[in-house]
């Protein structure tokens, strides 16, 4: 019973905090619209929670995904603001992100550098970058071309759901496309089972013939580009960009990698087990906001419910 609880209590809590919204707030949270209205809300983190769980599989961090985010969505709006066409001022932004990613990589597997001191470094750094060029502002309306803003706010289709039409948002396809293409990357290839290795013994993974520092390098490279795209989608839904808008995205990635964690047999991060992080961090705050609790309660919400995570897969891994 203790393993089962141990192994499946992040389910078992998503469904409680289910049930509890549900009977609480009966006309408004179980509802289609509303759940396409979470899947919207959360898109930019599972993206960038997909891109964490990357590095997270070696056993390493990335703590500047988040100033990633802002960075990219600054680059991006500022290249729209000077005339230069939506696809190559998202292509820099994106190539940011990546560079960004690279610089990391570098840092922990060329350097030697502890990722936890490497990435706070550069999460400051990328921060001053974004407010250097931004001169501190946010940079939005006239500056941000319709077509940016509108991607957010247009979807697909599903036909009627109880006399209302809904539809599945651009965003959350985006997302699925990225989860998708992150969970094939870490459970069908050599390349993932590589990683995998390394996160359950570095040494013996060199030892064997992998190449540690260059897969090491390529994976926070995908890192950097994965907060680079939830950065641009964050600016996208809401037409504008600033430098810290992408400033709660880490904590929350290493949450929602945290909390899935628990649910792995030996307690590695899986991409499957994350997006189930995200959505019970979606649907707690979603929930929460819908009965009026006030942000900074929801922040210490988050902050227990990483040591919760943390505590339970560190018990799980003592008794294996």
């Amino acid at each position: 019973m203790q393993l089962f609880i141990r192994r499946y209590g992040t389910l078992i809590g998503f469904v409680a905090i289910l049930v509890f919204f549900s009977a609480m707030l009966p006309g408004t949270f179980p509802t289609a619209r509303n759940w396409l209205n979470i899947t919207q809300q959360v898109s930019m983190l599972m993206v960038v929670a997909a891109g964490m769980t990357i590095v997270m599989v070696m056993g390493d961090f990335d703590l500047s995904v988040g100033s990633t985010a802002s960075l990219a969505g600054i680059v991006a709006a500022l290249m729209m603001a000077a005339g230069q066409p939506l696809w190559l001022s998202l292509g820099v932004a994106l190539l940011a992100g990546l560079l960004g990613g690279v610089f990391n990589g570098a840092m922990v597997s060329l350097v030697g550098i502890l990722p936890f001191i490497a990435t706070l470094a550069t999460m400051t750094m990328f921060s001053g970058f974004a407010f250097v060029i931004s001169g501190g502002k946010t940079i939005s309306g006239r500056a941000i071309p319709e077509e940016f803003g509108s991607f957010a706010r247009g979807g697909v289709s599903l036909g009627e759901w109880g006399g209302v039409a809904v539809s599945l948002p651009n965003l959350s396809i985006l997302a699925i496309l990225v989860v998708l293409a992150i969970w094939v990357l870490l459970e069908q290839t050599t390349f993932g089972r590589r990683l995998y290795a390394i996160g359950g013994n570095m040494e013996a993974a060199h030892l064997s013939g992998i190449a540690v520092k260059r897969l090491r390098l390529i994976a926070f490279s995908l890192t950097g580009l994965a907060a680079a795209a939830g950065g641009l989608m964050y600016a996208s839904r809401v037409a504008s960009a600033n430098p810290v808008q992408g400033s709660g995205l880490m904590l929350n990635a290493i949450a929602a990698v945290f909390l899935g964690t628990t649910m792995s047999r030996h307690g590695e991060p899986r991409i499957i087990a994350t997006v189930i992080g995200v959505l019970v961090l979606g649907v707690l705050d979603n929930g929460l906001t819908q009965m009026s609790v006030d942000s900074y309660v929801r922040q210490v919400l988050v902050g227990g419910l990483i040591l919760v995570a943390v505590a339970a897969s560190s018990v799980s891994q003592a008794r294996r």
